[in-house]
């Protein structure tokens, strides 16, 4: 069990956490690109979705993959690959002239990013103890808004002077060249102990993901992902600025701009979210559960309502909606106590599969229907509630199998947490509880 961080620890994560403030760079340039991206490669506007499509996917089919490989090789390891394949894949993007290069620009990009912020928790959950993981957590992902808020408007204005190709190509090799940093600052464990990589045996691979895969608690941070995150990544990576622009009739820097909420909401709520489960956690799951059944009414009131929006609802809508990204932060932590500290990264990895999934799954059927309805947004977006529901019931679903398994166990006269004693949801950190039948 950790005790109380120590001051190298904390300057092993900021270290790490500056590599995820890259990737979430890297990950939204994209967004104020866009335009320059049409005309570089002369391609329309489903052609350019297809980038996002492609990026989100990648990202999210190597989840469980990096989270078996940081548990093999350890954080800094994968880091350290993670800012290579991101400098490459912004360089290769710097000087594509063909649609296609920009397309394998933007997957190399996308497997980066997809080893970043697994490897970015195993370290936080090796270097701080269990009532901190949460709060560092949450500062982990607030810093990361800070490179949503760099690929904003600073970026708008450095391909408007310096151009596309000094500006990726610029990122790409500074982003290549703090590897080398990550490499030499960052431990793995206090001690800094380093993880030994054993052969490769693709069938305890297998049950590890099984394993980790089976546990309720597993289960669960997997449904709570899936549903909190993926609609700010819906509007916040595409269709947030059509929806505004052709659904709303504002204008192109008034939606971009309006976007912001998301990033201000969420740097502000993820500290306060983080510090609040630290200190109660048995607010997870209400915290949760308060977040859905908001949203629900949220998009009840911006797709139910009669004729443009006013941006005076607009703002507190998004605002909620904003804090989708702090609450995901709890699926981590379930997956964290609900497993051994060796299998944390793989259990992380397969939480952060849900988020994705359920972002990749609704942009593309709110782009299908779209199509089909000749762009009526209320009706695309739809998608959305729909996705919304499913990811509530599963999450309600796995709530009541993960706290029946903790009762059982406590009825078989197993240690039990006062938590659960008093029909809370937590455990003590790093417990291996029992998983499913």
């Amino acid at each position: 069990m950790i005790g109380k961080a120590s001051r190298r620890s904390w300057l092993v994560w900021f270290t790490a956490a500056l590599v995820y403030l890259l990737s979430v760079f890297h990950r939204t340039s994209f967004g104020v690109a866009g335009l320059a991206a049409a005309d570089r490669f002369g391609v329309g506007a489903a052609a350019l979705g297809t980038f996002t499509v492609l990026q989100v996917g990648v990202y999210a089919a190597m989840q469980i993959p990096t989270g078996v490989l940081v548990d093999r090789y350890g954080p800094r390891k994968v880091l350290v690959a993670a800012l290579l394949f991101l400098g490459l894949g912004q360089i290769l993007l710097a000087l594509a002239h063909s649609y296609g290069l920009g397309l394998l620009a933007r997957g190399v990009l996308g497997f980066g990013d997809a080893l970043t912020f697994v490897s970015v928790l195993r370290l936080v959950a090796a270097h701080f103890p269990g009532r901190q993981y949460s709060v560092v957590t949450s500062f982990t992902t607030a810093l990361g808004y800070v490179g949503n808020l760099a690929a904003t408007v600073p970026l708008t204005f450095l391909l408007a002077g310096p151009g596309w190709l000094p500006t990726f190509l610029g990122a790409g090799l500074l982003t290549a060249l703090y590897a080398g940093f990550v490499a030499a600052r960052v431990k793995d464990t206090p001690s800094g102990q380093v993880a030994k990589a054993a052969p490769v045996d693709r069938r305890r691979l297998g049950r590890e993901i099984r394993s980790a895969w089976r546990v309720p608690g597993t289960r669960l941070g997997f449904w709570v992902h899936f549903s909190t995150m993926f609609a700010p990544n819906v509007l916040t990576l595409l269709w947030g600025v059509p929806f505004l622009v052709e659904g709303q009739g504002l204008t192109a820097a008034s939606a971009s701009a309006l976007l912001t909420v998301f990033v201000f909401g969420s740097m502000i709520g993820g500290p306060v979210v983080g510090a609040l489960i630290g200190a109660r956690p048995g607010l997870r799951m209400p915290l949760v559960g308060g977040y859905l059944g908001g949203a629900a009414l949220v998009w009840a009131l911006l797709l139910g309502w009669p004729g443009s929006i006013p941006v005076a609802v607009l703002v507190p809508c998004f605002a909620f909606l904003s804090l989708g990204g702090p609450a995901s932060m709890i699926a981590f932590a379930l997956a964290r106590d609900y497993n051994p500290l060796r299998r944390v990264g793989t259990a992380t990895g397969v939480v952060n599969v849900g988020g994705f999934v359920a972002t990749t799954v609704t942009a593309l059927a709110v782009g299908v229907l779209l199509q089909v309805t000749g762009g009526n947004f209320r009706l695309a977006l739809l998608a959305v509630v729909v996705v919304l529901a499913l990811g509530t019931f599963r999450m309600l679903v796995w709530w009541r199998r993960a706290r029946a398994e903790l009762f059982a166990a406590q009825a078989r006269g197993e240690q039990v947490p006062v938590q659960v004693r008093r029909r809370l949801w937590d455990v003590p950190e790093h417990r291996e509880l029992p998983v499913a039948a």
